[in-house]
């Protein structure tokens, strides 16, 4: 206890707080929310078999100020039995981030891991409440690894790269935006 009331090591300096690396959320907010429930009321009739569930989530960051971040989830979930689709939903949720003095090395994880990490709660919450208001039970996602999502999507790159083999020529697809998702998880069935 009486360690705590000691003064700093002479030599040692405290950091200026101002210099220190900062990551805050301005502000969240919902871009896109669109819920179809095609067969309904049939669609909420109990049944003998179990939905199947398929979810896909993607992450992708604009700059907006040379400090401030918009980092968005993209969460897409179906339900379907019997081939019938019970329900599609798809949920765009961002944040806003204010982000100072992080190395440049470390600014990608930050966007990519620690600000989805961040707002993934939200969201969440907005698709379960979402399912539950069109008659279902609420949807609740299993936490993300946002940092293996990551780590896939380098080595995915690397792979890409390494497979170009220096040629530079790629091909796109109608549609296709390069460098529009940053990062994107597999679809993967919940039961």
């Amino acid at each position: 206890m009486a360690d705590e009331n000691k003064p700093a090591p002479a030599g040692a300096q405290n950091p200026d707080p101002s210099t220190l690396p900062s990551l805050n959320i301005v502000g969240q907010y919902i871009r896109d929310l669109s819920f179809e429930n095609p067969d309904a009321p049939a669609s909420i009739m109990g049944a003998a078999t179990s939905p199947v569930f398929n979810v896909g989530i993607n992450v992708a960051v604009k700059k907006q100020t040379d400090e401030v971040y918009a980092v968005e989830l993209t969460l897409n979930a179906k339900a379907e039995r019997e081939n019938k689709v019970l329900f599609n939903v798809e949920l765009i949720y961002g944040g806003l981030f204010k982000i100072l003095n992080v190395p440049e090395n470390q600014m990608a994880p930050a966007l990519m891991i620690e600000c989805p990490r961040l707002i993934f709660p939200f969201a969440r919450q907005v698709l379960a409440n979402v399912t539950q208001a069109g008659g279902f039970p609420p949807l609740l996602m299993e936490p993300v690894d946002f940092a293996g999502i990551y780590r896939q999507n380098l080595a995915r790159m690397a792979e890409a790269a390494k497979g170009a083999g220096g040629d530079e020529k790629t091909e796109k697809k109608d549609g296709d935006e390069k460098g529009k998702t940053k990062n994107s998880g597999q679809g993967k069935t919940v039961n």
